[in-house]
């Protein structure tokens, strides 16, 4: 989410904080209704809930709470076995001001203003990016943040009796990680892991660092950034830490097993500098190779469902650089056999020639039909989009789109066996607002402006938005009237 006017604009994305605690509860064995506390067994609370669904009968449906929270079994589909689990959000166990922050932050003036709505948002963690017309610059993550020691592993279920206590220890929002006006004149946020003003780093499910090093990497050595290199760095399309990824699996490439098709790639992976262009064939191949090398480490002990779903985190992404680093992991063996124990080495070889072979099944053995357009495409999907002969009406694209996730451009997607990367998160928007000349400020975005169909303006920004162009921001009233194709008036009703 972004806003600007003549005085002051702000970003908005997640934070990524760990604001979500889960607990064993131990139900006793006479009567499911109850469960083990502190003081002995006591009753759930039994909570009714009704689903109005037009057109059709009310969805009844019950749920079991205990001084945790609710109980998730039967509820997320993701919960298997009989323990009952319960879920904790700080953001059900206090006052919800966050629309009161939200007024705030719309009305503010200045960046006194601005701060001081901050501390109504306690949940969910947001990272608030601000600049002004006076030179400001800031970054505030808002939050709720409490006090989790070092002991407790926020990413386990707590055992019956154990984990953070009911009554948590909220730190200050001072305390909460933020800048202002800092001393490289810059601020920046790529959901990335931030740092800590109070000695503390708070646990949560961050991205990986490549995209902030690669924005540090561009902002750092340069001071005369205007609305056309502003524009370049937003639709940057290379990654700052795949090509050393490269290196470090490289190492351990034994060429004597590889075909000619694969000597030429290798070669051609070392001298990528990770640029995710339309015509790139590295990116093809390492993303492919990437697959490879995950499945072939993690997929023997997870299985399948799990697999399935380890690539869907982000925890998979964060561990894919150091993973490539480290040569005494003990996930590299292959627990299905058993009559031999895998190394790295071994694992690296098998995903880089499997990763040949299915690009050669899928686009045969010319390299160029290998190229990143092939692969990477990003279509916007409507509801009714989904019935196959509505599709090309309502859906916007598909469009072959540069790119990729976790560089500047992040247009986000998953992996699967099909090694097509179909773009499934992205910019909701790009914006650069220009304070020096505010009337000509710039945004674009994914499809246009209007969500009907029928209007001309439903995907008139969808290739403008693909080929990285921009559209200017008008504010100035008499030019939106000159220029307007037609006015929409709303007056109130009288009776």
């Amino acid at each position: 989410m972004t806003r600007h006017n003549r005085k002051l604009a702000y970003g908005v994305t997640m934070f990524e904080n760990d604001d979500v605690d889960f607990y064993y509860e131990q139900n006793n064995p006479d009567n499911a209704n109850q469960y083990l506390s502190s003081n002995g067994y006591v009753d759930y609370e039994i909570i009714n809930k009704t689903i109005k669904v037009k057109d059709s009968k009310d969805i009844e449906f019950t749920y079991k709470k205990s001084v945790h929270g609710p109980i998730l079994n039967g509820i997320a589909d993701q919960i298997q076995g009989d323990r009952p689990i319960a879920m904790s959000w700080i953001y059900t166990q206090m006052d919800n001001k966050v629309i009161d922050a939200l007024f705030g932050l719309s009305h503010a003036n200045n960046l006194n203003e601005f701060k001081t709505a901050l501390p109504n948002i306690h949940a969910p963690g947001l990272n608030i990016m601000y600049g002004d017309a006076e030179g400001n610059v800031a970054w505030f993550a808002t939050a709720q943040l409490y006090n989790i020691p070092d002991s407790i592993n926020t990413k386990l279920i707590y055992e019956v009796g154990e984990g953070l206590p009911l009554q948590k220890e909220l730190l200050s929002f001072s305390e909460n990680p933020q800048a202002i006006n800092p001393s490289n004149h810059y601020v920046y946020s790529a959901n990335n892991q931030p740092d800590s003003i109070a000695g503390m780093l708070y646990p949560g499910y961050y991205l990986p660092e490549n995209r902030a090093k690669r924005i540090v990497n561009l902002l750092a050595p340069k001071n005369d950034w205007d609305k056309e290199s502003a524009s370049e760095m937003i639709t940057d399309v290379t990654s700052s830490v795949e090509p050393t990824i490269i290196a470090d699996l490289a190492k351990f490439i034994d060429i004597n097993l590889l075909t000619e098709t694969g000597l030429k790639v290798i070669d051609s992976l070392k001298m990528w500098n990770g640029n995710y262009n339309l015509q790139s064939v590295e990116a093809t191949v390492y993303n492919r190779w990437i697959y490879y090398y995950l499945k072939n480490t993690f997929k023997d002990e997870l299985g399948e469902e799990l697999f399935t779903q380890f690539l869907s985190t982000h925890f998979m992404k964060r561990l894919i650089a150091p993973l490539s680093r480290n040569e005494s992991s003990v996930w590299w063996d292959d627990v299905s056999t058993t009559d031999v124990k895998e190394n790295m080495q071994d694992i690296v070889n098998k995903s880089f020639t499997e990763a040949i072979k299915s690009l050669e099944n899928d686009f045969g053995k010319n390299r160029e039909s290998w190229e990143w357009k092939n692969v990477h495409t990003i279509e916007h999907s409507h509801p009714i989009g989904q019935i196959a002969a509505l599709r090309s009406f309502f859906n916007v694209g598909p469009y072959p789109i540069e790119g990729s996730r976790e560089v500047i451009n992040n247009l986000g997607f998953s992996y699967d066996e099909t090694g097509l990367y179909k773009t499934s998160s992205g910019p909701s928007t790009r914006r650069i607002v220009d304070f020096s000349d505010i009337e000509n400020s710039i945004s674009i975005l994914p499809t246009g402006q209007s969500g009907n169909p029928f209007s001309s303006h439903y995907k008139d920004q969808a290739e403008m938005f693909v080929n990285g162009e921009f559209r200017k921001m008008m504010m100035n009233k008499d030019e939106v009237m000159e220029s307007s194709e037609s006015v929409l008036l709303f007056k109130p009703f009288e009776n």
